[in-house]
């Protein structure tokens, strides 16, 4: 029978072979990248220094309200929330797995009291201290650990691309209210100039210089524009109720007064197509998932191996609690077991081949983020320079339309000209003038977007748990 100094020996051996682990180390995929952007070949950045630390990017803006709301959803989005319980839980998790590495001692106790007819009953009285261990020899609780470790990584990059997501979707949420503000306020000052546009056509119907469908044109015109301008507090009622979500208050606890459009389009300089690597969460995440899927290879190769379970239990027996202590009444025990499948039919080697595949298919997935990520801002940094030629264009189409318009104007009151000329000037300067906002408007969001596919404020160095490799 093994002595206590053998086993004590076997201990010692199943801690210098916990030393190895089955499976692959894991090696960071290579990602295809390219030296520089196609579309930022010819870019030329206005302020550079905007983009020096994008952490609370939306501030590029200068906009208090856009900042405010901003730092609400942060604190109150339900979304944002629900990723963040995820991260916990991935992290409890890494907890749970690392703690198989260590032994567990449970602690039992019992009293007893047993008689038959007119004897005296009997008592027995037991505490004892019971420690189990299975010493991680191939290596299989430790891949289990680094597994969960890289999910919980995933998941922080995950929380941080939710929190990305739902600050860009409420800076678009704003620039649109802002819009709607904007496209109000020219409305209502065409409404006002159509007002006076009636009242000369409505005198020169009087005076019989002009037919009454002068009159009933600049009609039409007037309450189609006024009715456009009410369809507008509707629109901006959906995008405000929107806002109200994203900070995580109920729509009717929040009122965000119209404001004038001051927002304008910046430059924002992109970075280097490898530095993307390590400043989108989503490539972050894609990339600690393949380190998951790698680490669980091993755990799937650990089966191959026997386990080796220890056990040591100690205490007292006796018939009184006062002797239960006393040296002869003491018993302890050591054992140790191994086992080890020798049949399954081929299942641990099909369970390496899925684990095999399974990494396969993240790295995959990685590498299709990593495309994904540059084709986003190769899109925007495109979008970026056609919208600003044409917002050049838009300029300048107002202007003339505008010009035109006086004209129009000038003459009909002079009556060179009749009045239908009028009213598609008079249309072709509102549209020409909305055409140039949305075009902004897109300008703005595109700019968003861009900060957003370049990753925002966040880096992998600037998230510990993530930049923990």
């Amino acid at each position: 029978m093994p002595t206590a100094r053998q086993h004590l020996a076997w201990l010692a051996a199943a801690l210098t072979l916990s030393a190895c682990a089955v499976g692959p180390n894991y090696v960071r995929p290579t990602a295809p990248t390219t030296p520089a952007f196609k579309e930022s070949s010819d870019w030329r950045p206005a302020n550079p220094s905007d983009a020096a630390d994008r952490r609370d990017w939306w501030t590029v803006f200068g906009d208090a309200t856009l900042n405010d709301l901003e730092q609400q959803v942060a604190a109150n989005n339900q979304s944002l929330a629900a990723a963040e319980a995820n991260y916990r839980q991935a992290h409890a998790l890494v907890a749970e797995q690392r703690a198989a590495l260590f032994p567990t001692v449970d602690i039992e106790s019992s009293a007893n009291l047993a008689g038959a007819g007119r004897g005296k009953p009997s008592q027995a009285y037991r505490l004892g201290l019971g420690a189990t261990w299975e010493p991680d020899i191939w290596g299989r609780i430790r891949r289990g650990v680094e597994s969960a470790q890289a999910s919980a990584q995933s998941s922080a990059a995950d929380l941080a691309g939710a929190r990305l997501s739902l600050q860009m979707e409420l800076a678009a949420d704003y620039i649109q209210l802002r819009q709607l503000d904007e496209e109000k306020r020219i409305l209502d000052a065409t409404v006002a100039a159509y007002q006076r546009t009636l009242t000369v056509t409505q005198n020169k119907y009087t005076a019989g210089t002009n037919p009454k469908s002068d009159v009933l044109q600049a009609q039409t015109q007037l309450r189609s524009t006024m009715a456009q301008s009410t369809d507008l507090i509707q629109q901006r009622a959906r995008v405000e109720h929107a806002i109200a979500v994203l900070i995580g208050k109920p729509p009717a606890d929040v009122t965000i007064a119209p404001a004038a459009w001051t927002l304008r389009p910046l430059d924002i300089p992109p970075t280097l197509p490898s530095e993307l690597l390590e400043r989108r969460p989503d490539i972050a995440s894609a990339e600690r998932q393949a380190a998951a899927a790698s680490a669980r290879i091993g755990v799937a190769i650990a089966a191959f191996f026997p386990t080796l379970d220890l056990s040591a239990s100690g205490g007292g027996a006796a018939s009184r609690i006062g002797q239960l202590f006393s040296a002869s009444n003491l018993f302890w025990t050591l054992g140790a077991a191994a086992a080890e499948t020798i049949f399954d039919a081929g299942a641990r080697q099909a369970q390496v081949s899925q684990a095999r595949a399974a990494y396969d298919a993240a790295v995959a997935t990685y590498r299709e983020t990593v495309l994904e990520a540059f084709a986003q801002v190769e899109d925007n940094l495109s979008a970026q320079r056609v919208l600003a030629s044409e917002q050049t264009d838009r300029a300048a189409a107002y202007q003339a339309a505008n010009q035109a318009l006086e004209i129009f104007e000038n003459q009909y009151r002079a009556g060179t000209v009749d009045y239908t000329s009028v009213v598609v000037a008079q249309t072709n300067a509102l549209n020409a003038h909305n055409a140039e906002l949305s075009v902004e408007a897109a300008r703005l969001t595109t700019m968003v977007d861009l900060i957003a596919a370049l990753g925002g404020g966040w880096t992998v160095s600037s998230d510990p748990l993530v930049a923990r490799r």
